[in-house]
């Protein structure tokens, strides 16, 4: 007889949302510590469960990601204080387009979505994170002429795990 574990289904994207947006209200309520390092983006896990984890990250100036995708994972971020850029990758478009994420701004999106996020700022930005199903993949890119090549892909628990060096394709 084979035992088959149950498959939890992810969550919705209205769920994560509504999710990040609570978090960050009890992160500006003070039920959370949040740190700020200079030397690499200071980040904890606040949840993680068969459906969903959620994560905590600071950003101080000039730290971001590179641009990527969470692996067939859907997600959403809020902004807890302070400011983030977005650069979003859209198909046929030549150039990404960057958008100011703001406190209190929330971004949801599916299994397929590329960004870029990164503080441009001064002051600190604060931000919540979820996915669902939990992240385990991460999957980076730079965009030539008008796609995206994939530079590498990383197993990965950890949405600020580093990068994998990358180089374009020759």
């Amino acid at each position: 007889m084979t035992v088959r574990r149950p498959t939890v289904a992810p969550l919705s994207l209205a769920d994560l949302v509504a999710l990040t947006s609570s978090v960050a209200d009890d992160v500006r309520a003070g039920l959370y510590e949040v740190h700020a390092d200079e030397e690499s983006r200071w980040h904890v896990r606040l949840l993680c469960d068969d459906q969903v984890d959620i994560w905590l990250i600071s950003w101080t100036t000039e730290q971001g990601t590179q641009l990527h995708d969470h692996g067939g994972s859907s997600g959403a971020f809020t902004v807890v204080s302070g400011e983030l850029s977005e650069a979003v990758w859209t198909p046929g478009v030549e150039v990404l387009t960057d958008t100011a994420r703001s406190q209190g701004d929330s971004v949801v999106f599916g299994e397929h979505y590329v960004h870029d996020v990164r503080n441009v700022r001064e002051e600190t930005a604060v931000s919540v994170h979820a996915y669902s199903p939990p992240l385990s993949l991460m999957n980076y890119y730079d965009v030539e002429g008008h796609q995206l090549t994939k530079l590498a892909s990383m197993w990965t628990d950890d949405p600020e795990a580093p990068a994998p060096e990358l180089r374009a394709a020759s």
